[in-house]
């Protein structure tokens, strides 16, 4: 049998473990790790210095934190309680300093005579526990300590060094617990195989990997620190580039029909009609996609535009393009809404185009069928039929499109619209209807800064559209503090009125629909999740329903007011947004769903209610729906929270720009990175730890590049071993039908 590798070995085993079997369980299940290797990738957040204390003033409410501050003094009190009512109860209260701040820390009962023997004045130590207020001030209740004596075997062993570690912890599990593990595990690091081919490691002043994991876990100065960290940023962003560098390989091996359109077919026709020229921007995506278009194997593409650029029409374009060469494409939204308005919009802007055969139809058409899950068995049965005989050109549905019942004569492009939508399986699917590998084309209006479209979307070459059309009016956006400036919220109502009484339109956006199943929902959420702490004890979201029938009785009164919300029967859906878009609504009180996709250029105003309660990219997509026309948009962000907190800064970020890149930037550096494999893929730990997508800018750039190299030179990496090793660590089996299917 042969030996388990040192860092493949279990932490937690049946006859002999690694660390103890209790620790080993809690690594397992709060942090996710399971090997002597897992720990080893466990970095340190950040690291003390000895005789440098950290910032109380600054402590986080409700969070689990660790300092090192020295005890300024220490009482024990008695007291009489229900348990001790002759005045028997003992409760500590340690007060701890480090210079900017003091810090309470109290212990009851049973739990004082450990810490009132250790806890003298003077005693340097690490305290662990979570932050709460008593009487006014913050305090850590029954804290655990690790003492600094500075001398003594105990400490030079445990904390040798100049520099103490702190790494991200649980409250099962503090900080030096997860230190005294790794110092347990940190000889196997002499034993881990580099990923890094030894030339790009020597040509670039890198460290090897086992110093870089010793130098990281036990630093002794800065210089240590960075540059371990520099090293390690290295293995994550080359190993996942390398990942898709072999994915953008075998893609580019696979067989595709090239679609070359016709110089005088539906395409040509298309474009003599449109009533406007195309952007700059619009023609040069449309070369990208034409050029990938006529190749022999297949396109993937990824068009980021920003909302109101245009994507559609470059889609549908690329679309006449394929039919003009005798194939089928297929546009997949993610919501029967935005299904039928792209079906709207594209049988619009085609108009005879779309009627083969029909009186009045144009010589070079064809026909455009809608396919979602609600649609009656007649025009379902005559949608499939269309599909199997090629007598329709394009389809456009949602998820319904890749049920196995659905045939296509001859699929030659998939269109994904807003991606980030679709689990993988779906989008595989559908590319699985062509007779060979279909090309395709992935749209998102989240603009996506370009370091995230190189790790996220690293398999997809990508085009951005970010020039407006012209006519597109600008968008004024304000925040709205309802609980400081009640005499705002009335304005906004006041403006809605008037944009109203000049001919146009509103939006009203709520969080929450307001239904039954929706509180239940809602319920079921929060029992399980801890709210963050500019999120702690407010009331529920906003609710559609609530909110439609206060501003009918209220503010919008003799208005015509209509509510749109997910679960609505799909035909009902279509219809309120056909009055809406026809004019006979004046205010669309919805919840996402309208977010994407939805175009009526008549509707000038929005006002999103608990504006706090969205992402920064969701703020900015829903605020593209309005401003669409010739008049000037306006968005209002109404919220309730304190004018310094971290909701409203986010707030302000948007209400300062409309650059969509700008805002994605934001959202990602106030969200973290999460997974870039797709946490929500593979439901694994975050594969990035010392990597951070926008700061790292260059060395993804860099890595990216050496990795399309090293594939073009070993597509199959026979010369590295310890790199297909570290590819496997990476990829395991669900990631890497990920990446096969992204």
């Amino acid at each position: 049998m042969d030996l388990v590798p040192a860092l493949d070995e279990p932490l937690k085993q049946p006859l002999k473990s690694v660390l103890g079997p209790a620790t080993a369980k809690v690594m397992a299940e709060h942090l996710g790790l399971h090997t002597v290797g897992d720990l080893l990738h466990h970095y340190p957040r950040r690291y003390e210095e000895r005789g440098q204390l950290t910032h109380l003033a600054d402590l986080p409410m409700d969070e689990h934190v660790t300092v090192v501050a020295q005890v300024a003094d220490a009482r024990l009190h008695t007291f009489a309680s229900a348990r001790a009512p002759r005045g028997k109860g003992q409760r500590l209260e340690v007060t701890i300093t480090d210079g900017s701040g003091r810090l309470q820390l109290v212990f009851f009962g049973n739990g004082v005579h450990k810490p009132h023997k250790e806890l003298l004045p003077g005693t340097r130590a690490m305290f662990a526990g979570k932050v709460s207020v008593f009487n006014r001030r913050l305090q850590l209740a029954h804290p655990a300590y690790e003492l600094l004596r500075g001398d003594g075997e105990e400490t030079v062993e445990t904390w040798a060094g100049a520099l103490i570690p702190l790494y991200p912890a649980t409250a099962k599990l503090e900080s030096w617990k997860i230190g005294k593990a790794v110092q347990t595990v940190l000889p196997s690091a002499r034993e881990a195989a580099d990923p890094l081919p030894a030339s790009l490691r020597e040509g670039r002043g890198l460290l090897p990997l086992p110093e870089a994991l010793l130098k990281i876990h036990r630093p002794h100065t800065r210089a240590d620190v960075a540059d371990a960290r520099a090293r390690l940023k290295w293995d994550e962003a080359f190993v996942l580039q390398v990942a898709l560098a072999r994915r953008r390989h075998a893609d580019s091996q696979l067989p595709a029909v090239a679609r070359i359109p016709r110089p005088d077919g539906i395409l040509a026709a298309f474009d003599d009609r449109l009533p406007f020229t195309l952007t700059e921007g619009q023609r040069k995506v449309s070369r990208e996609i034409f050029d990938d278009l006529a190749t022999e194997h297949p396109m993937h593409r990824l068009l980021q535009g920003e909302v109101g650029s245009g994507k559609t029409l470059v889609a549908l374009r690329a679309m006449l393009a394929v039919v003009d060469a005798g194939g089928q494409a297929a546009l997949l939204a993610p919501t029967e809404v935005l299904a039928q308005q792209h079906h709207r919009s594209i049988t619009e802007m085609m108009g005879d185009l779309a009627e083969p055969g029909m009186l009045g139809g144009a010589e070079h058409a064809t026909k455009v069928v809608l396919l979602t899950g609600s649609m009656g068995t007649a025009a379902r049965r005559q949608a499939l039929l269309d599909l199997a005989t090629g007598e329709a050109g394009i389809v456009i549905g949602t998820h319904a499109l890749i049920e196995d019942k659905v045939r296509f004569h001859d699929l030659g492009l998939v269109v994904v619209d807003e991606q980030h939508r679709f689990g993988v399986e779906q989008r595989d699917a559908l590319r699985g209807k062509g007779r060979q590998p279909p090309h395709l084309l992935v749209m998102t209006a989240t603009p996506i800064p370009r370091t995230v479209a190189m790790t996220v979307f690293g398999d997809l070459e990508t085009s951005v559209l970010d020039q407006l059309p012209a006519g597109r009016s600008p968008i004024a956006t304000h925040v709205v503090p309802a609980a400081d400036k009640p005499h705002f919220l009335a304005r906004a109502w006041e403006r809605v009125r008037e944009e109203v009484a000049n001919g146009h339109q509103a939006y009203v956006v709520c969080p929450r629909i307001g239904d039954d199943a929706d509180e239940g929902n809602d319920r079921k959420k929060a029992a399980g999740k801890t709210p963050p702490d500019d999120e702690a004890d407010r009331r529920p979201p906003l609710a559609v329903l609530e909110v439609a029938d206060q501003l009918t009785r209220g503010p919008l009164r003799g208005l015509r007011v209509e509510v749109l919300h997910g679960r609505m029967h799909p035909d009902d859906k279509d219809a309120v947004m056909r009055r809406f878009a026809a004019g006979e609504t004046d205010v669309l009180v919805a919840t996402t769903v309208i977010e994407v996709g939805v175009n009526v250029p008549n509707a000038t105003a929005m006002v999103i209610m608990d504006a706090d309660r969205f992402g920064v990219s969701q703020l900015h997509q829903l605020r593209g729906r309005v401003g669409r026309g010739s008049a000037p948009g306006l968005c209002l962000l109404v919220t309730e929270t304190p004018e310094a907190g971290p909701a409203r800064r986010r707030l302000n970020a948007v209400a300062a720009t409309l650059d969509g890149f700008e805002l994605s930037r934001i959202d990602l550096e106030q969200r973290r990175e999460g997974d870039v494999l797709g946490q929500a893929q593979s439901g694994a730990r975050s594969s990035l730890r010392v990597l951070a997508v926008i700061e790292d800018e260059e060395v993804i750039a860099e890595a990216r590049a050496e990795a399309a190299a090293v594939v073009a030179a070993d597509p199959e990496l026979t010369g590295l071993p310890a790199l297909r090793t570290a590819l496997d660590a990476l990829l395991d089996e669900e990631r890497e039908q990920y990446l096969e299917k992204g």
